[in-house]
């Protein structure tokens, strides 16, 4: 498994809430779970306590996203660091569930962490992950969409660096609403041409006036 995958795990914490909707997805045992996706073992360790811890971890890695996202480097490394140092792992070469054709393990790096509960483990993944993720493509690639009010975290992977959005369905939207606001501006434009033009027109008076020659 590559480092670099452990950078999702930050992702989908910070997307667990939507602040400028005011929307909140962590709010149960339940909801801490699920984060771990198929891992099973770390998952069943959470507790209720970790809900509120979660919360915690999950501030400070969007603060790391918005650093970067304003062009911060070095607030965002920063912040990264410090999470870094509250939540160390332990890189170590494994081989399991992977195998060649010859049935020889697959060695990659894998993050072992030793956790005092459920968020230190996550958040040691996920503050790794997203370090390894920085010094490998660069702070600009860490990104919140900019289809307000969504302002969701992503990593941008794209080879031009020209991601702006969390998912397709944001950047339609925008799009959309992109195409829509210069529709109106052309509309709103032509009306302005069309009543300044109206207002140079001679009225039908002045354009009938012939010489008055009675009397000459």
């Amino acid at each position: 498994m590559e480092l670099a995958y452990y950078s999702d795990y930050a992702v989908r914490l910070v997307n667990t809430e939507e602040p400028a909707r005011g929307k909140d997805a962590l709010t149960s045992v339940e909801a801490v779970r699920d984060l771990f996706g198929p891992s099973q073992s770390a998952a069943r360790r959470a507790t209720d306590a970790d809900v509120t811890r979660f919360r915690s971890v999950r501030a400070r890695l969007r603060s790391v996203f918005e650093a970067a996202d304003t062009g911060d480097e070095r607030l965002a490394v920063d912040l990264l660091n410090s999470l870094l140092l509250e939540f160390p792992v332990s890189p170590q070469i494994s081989g399991h569930d992977f195998r060649d054709d010859d049935g020889r393990p697959l060695w990659h790096m894998h993050l072992a962490d030793h956790p005092s509960n459920a968020t230190a483990g996550y958040a040691a993944i996920a503050a790794m992950g997203l370090a390894f993720h920085l010094t490998e493509y660069g702070v600009d690639r860490l990104g919140l969409c900019e289809a307000a009010p969504c302002r969701n975290a992503y990593l941008d992977t794209s080879t031009n660096r020209s991601r702006r959005y969390c998912s397709d369905r944001c950047a339609t939207r925008a799009n959309v609403a992109a195409y829509r606001a210069r529709k109106r501006l052309e509309a709103d434009r032509s009306e302005r041409t069309g009543l300044a033009a109206d207002s140079t027109q001679p009225t039908s008076a002045q354009g009938d006036r012939r010489p008055d020659l009675r009397g000459r």
